[in-house]
């Protein structure tokens, strides 16, 4: 058992909160008991994912998608009722980790995906490495659009949707950010990508990859953003000594 403020205060230094300037509160957002044993952790806390922390007696649900979004409602009614009565009740803390997760040099969601696809970092276009959202890095070898396209599949389970760039050029510098990121393709062009990868794609993304000479991959905001969480579980499990388990709800977002 670890006392859960200290298991908190340890994600936090870790992920270096305290830098970022987020949508949401990073860190503890809902108490449960004191000391945690047994860590649950998941992408998103929903009510099957509560479910399934009720079910394994978990003492603390670790997520990167919690609650207490910005300019969202502040009424605790409906679904959101649910779910902090759920937790409530069975006496299991909430701790979320949004763009911290993202940004981090090896536990985050980025460096995680890079791992993945087997990039070669070679660092971020919107600031310092462990701070910045949009990654920078090279395949080994230059690949077909198609090929890269069949790589990322196979990495993550489940095919991304392709935009190919007029010209067909091949594929060696990527540029990525996990998530709702799609807006970021013309800084990843500036930066000099052949492709871009984000989970999430808008209808302006398809003429913004064309136009600009681009491949675009929209890879699943659910999956590119499951492996940091797990990483963090994962650390926290051989660092604190608690017992880690990770739970997919599937989401084809």
């Amino acid at each position: 058992m670890i006392p859960r403020d200290t298991l908190v205060q340890a994600c936090d230094a870790m992920l270096g909160t305290s830098r970022f300037n987020d949508y949401t509160i990073n860190g503890l957002q809902v108490a449960g008991r004191d000391s945690v044993a047994r860590v649950m952790s998941g992408v998103t806390a929903c009510q099957a994912l509560l479910d399934e922390a009720v079910a394994w007696q978990a003492d603390l649900l670790l997520v990167h998608h919690g609650y207490f979004w910005k300019n969202e409602p502040v009424a605790i009614t409906g679904i959101k009722q649910r779910r902090i009565r759920t937790l409530l009740l069975n006496d299991i803390s909430l701790v979320a980790y949004h763009l911290p997760l993202d940004a981090h040099p090896s536990l985050g969601n980025n460096a995680q995906l890079a791992k993945r696809l087997s990039l070669e970092v070679e660092g971020c276009a919107d600031g310092e490495l462990g701070e910045g959202l949009l990654w920078l890095g090279r395949l080994a070898e230059a690949r077909s659009c198609a090929a890269f396209a069949g790589q990322v599949a196979e990495a993550l389970g489940r095919e991304p949707l392709l935009i190919e760039a007029p010209g067909r050029h091949a594929v060696k510098r990527v540029a990525w950010c996990t998530g709702g990121a799609q807006d970021m393709i013309v800084k990843a062009w500036e930066a000099g990508a052949d492709a871009y990868i984000s989970g999430e794609i808008s209808e302006r993304t398809t003429h913004l990859a064309r136009e600009l000479g681009i491949h675009y991959l929209a890879a699943g905001h659910h999956a590119t953003e499951r492996y940091g969480v797990q990483a963090l579980g994962e650390w926290l499990a051989r660092e604190h000594g608690v017992c880690h388990r990770f739970v997919d709800i599937d989401n084809p977002a």
